[in-house]
This record gives C-alpha cells, sequence and structure tokens, in this order.
C-alpha cells in the first residue's frame, strides 16, 4: 500500500469513513457527478437516508440492523465499491457499451441495500437477523421493490429483484432473469462489489471469526447438527478460517473471474492503475496462511474488530451518546462479550487500531 496505513471503519485508500451514511454519501455522489455533471443525485440522497433509518431502528416497521458481520459498515463499503467500479467502467470502455447514468444510480442503490434482508421487520416471528441469512437475498430484493418507486424508480423493481441475486446463492446463476446485456453488467458489478468490499475490509479475518461464525451459528450453518437435522458447514471457528483460502479460491474460479467476466478490473482504471481492493485481499490471504502455518490463530489475528450495527450507528448519527453500556451490549456476540472489544465509534476520537 505504498506506506498508507489504514485505520478500521476507513476504505482501503484510509481517506473515507465508510461508517457514516453521509461520508459515503458525498463520496458516491461526487463521483457520480463527476461522470453525469447533470445527475440528479436526490434519489441516492434518499436512498442513504432511508438506509440510514433502516440501519438505526428509527424506520417505521423496522428493528435496526443486529447482525455483526453484516453490518452497516460493509453495505456502505459495498456502495462505495460500486461507485468506483461504475466510475471505471465508464471512463474505460467504449460509449456504445456504457451503462448511463441512470443505471448507475440505480447500481450504487441496489448495493446499498443488497443486504436489507438481514433487517427484521416488527412483524416478523424471527428473534435475530441472522436467521434470515439463508433468503435474506429475495428479502432484500422486496425491500428494494417496494422502495425505488419513492425515488423515481418506478419501472426498476423487478428488474433489481433479480439483480440483487448476484450477491448471493439463493439462485443458480443461471436463473437470475436479466437479460439485457448492460443490465447483467451491472449486476456482475454488484456481485463483485460485495466481494470485494468483505475481503478487502481492514478486519476481515478477525470478523471472519468473531462476527460471521456467530451469525452462522443462528443459522445453522456453523456449531453443532439440530434436531431438525440442519447440518453445519463448520464445527468450529477454526475450520472456518482454515477453509477460507479454498472458499476465496473457488469463488475467484467461478464467479469474479468468470462469470462476473473480472468486472474488479475496472477498479484499477478507478484508480489510475493500481487495483487497491485486490493488493489488500491478497495480503489478507497471505497472512492468514501464515497464522494457519503456525498455527496461531488466536494469538495471530489481533485487529480489534468492530461492527457497526444499530447502536453504534446511532452514535455516528449523533442519535445516542457514545460509551452507552446498552449500545455496546447489543453490538457484540454474546460469547464475545468478555473477550473481543466490540464498542460504539465516536468518529471525533476514533484512533488506528
Amino acid at each position: 500500500m505504498n506506506g498508507v496505513i489504514r485505520r478500521n471503519h476507513y476504505d482501503v485508500t484510509d481517506r473515507v469513513f465508510v461508517a457514516d451514511p453521509r461520508v459515503v454519501c458525498t463520496e458516491v455522489c461526487a463521483l457520480l457527478r463527476s461522470l453525469e455533471p447533470n445527475t440528479d443525485p436526490r434519489p441516492v440522497e434518499q436512498a442513504f437516508d432511508v438506509f440510514s433509518r433502516l440501519y438505526a431502528g428509527t424506520l417505521p416497521g423496522y428493528l435496526g440492523c443486529e447482525t455483526w458481520y453484516h453490518d452497516a459498515q460493509h453495505s456502505l463499503d459495498c456502495a462505495l465499491v460500486m461507485a468506483r467500479l461504475l466510475d471505471g467502467h465508464e471512463r474505460g470502455v467504449p460509449a456504445a457499451e456504457r451503462l448511463g447514468e441512470r443505471r448507475a444510480r440505480l447500481g450504487v442503490i441496489a448495493a446499498l441495500f443488497h443486504d436489507a434482508g438481514y433487517i427484521r421487520k416488527s412483524t416478523d416471528a424471527e428473534q435475530h437477523g441472522a436467521q434470515f441469512t439463508l433468503f435474506h437475498v429475495r428479502r432484500s430484493g422486496d425491500f428494494l421493490a417496494e422502495f425505488l418507486p419513492s425515488v423515481g424508480f418506478v419501472q426498476e423493481g423487478p428488474l433489481t429483484e433479480q439483480l440483487v441475486h448476484f450477491t448471493g446463492y439463493e439462485m443458480a446463476l443461471d436463473d437470475i432473469q436479466v437479460r439485457h446485456p448492460l443490465d447483467r453488467r451491472l449486476g456482475f458489478m454488484l456481485g463483485t462489489a460485495d466481494v470485494l468490499a468483505q475481503i478487502s475490509d481492514r478486519c476481515y479475518l478477525e470478523k471472519c471469526r468473531d462476527f460471521l461464525y456467530p451469525e452462522f451459528e443462528i443459522c445453522g450453518l456453523a456449531g453443532t447438527p439440530r434436531p431438525d437435522g440442519t447440518k453445519p458447514l463448520y464445527a468450529s471457528r477454526e475450520e472456518l478460517l482454515r477453509r477460507t483460502p479454498e472458499f476465496h479460491d473457488k469463488i475467484w474460479k467461478d464467479r469474479m473471474d468468470s462469470y462476473f467476466e473480472c468486472a474488479y478490473r475496472y477498479a484499477a482504471t478507478h484508480f489510475g492503475g493500481r487495483n487497491l481492493y485486490l493488493e489488500v485481499i491478497e495480503g489478507h490471504l497471505r497472512r492468514l496462511r501464515e497464522v494457519l502455518q503456525a498455527n496461531q490463530i488466536q494469538e495471530g489475528l489481533r485487529r480489534r474488530a468492530e461492527c457497526i450495527n444499530a447502536g453504534p450507528l446511532c452514535v455516528i448519527l449523533g442519535l445516542q451518546p457514545a460509551g452507552d453500556p446498552g449500545v455496546r451490549a447489543a453490538s457484540q456476540p454474546p460469547s464475545y462479550k468478555r473477550r473481543v472489544h466490540v464498542g460504539a465509534v465516536d468518529p471525533r476520537n476514533y484512533v488506528p487500531t
């Protein structure tokens, strides 16, 4: 990274505070305007406003974000990655292949809400958002289809319900009903943005161990077999991490390098030649292999992971005071309350960790 000292909650350039919807909205809208000066930013600005309320728990009918890995920061980072991919694409392809400003705005909004399905409605019977893991993409599509007409995208709801499936595994990629080549490319970029945002997070490895595993326990993908016959994929946090290189290789072979047509390359165009996302991801994988080889999963992964779910987001937005014990208790997996610091984050007092 050529001397860049990156902080938690910042993007790969260590410049954008990706835990604050207002900061990310400003950055994304600036990118969209640089591509098309006459673009109307209001739909995107309204989307970020609704996102803030949805994830903070102040949007009527919704209970706010309570998941740790799939938190507000991940979705905000995904929206930023998507905007950068769009910027690189539009600047690097012939005019006839450009997506245009309307698709660009739609892509950013889809990226922002691609995990909205994890947010519980007040009428849901489930007790935790992680229980939606296996079908959250469909729920995200439902949310987008309902939201989009309110910001002027009346016709795009059905399309976006399909596009969002490029970020998940609930539907085979060949079964996603998106026919127009430019719409499909937008979907490939959306799926790519999701992967890049996750794996380039500064604390990606620690978040897999401390945040993703507990979410998988709640939905039955990890832990011990359940009476209903559900067979977990991972028996322990260690197994999840040991299988992470295999997961990476598979997702790059099956999706990133093939089905998604190497859409990550547009980030290099945006950054002027270097692909900072791939550089960070390669660094994470080197670090993981070193830790696994030394058998030091706990000792070797010591970055302080902090999630930005409803409580910390309310602090960032000024809706709750920093240091509220309730914020801290709700923002960390129960089995990790004594071992992992996942406190509220105040950007005014934030220091690198």
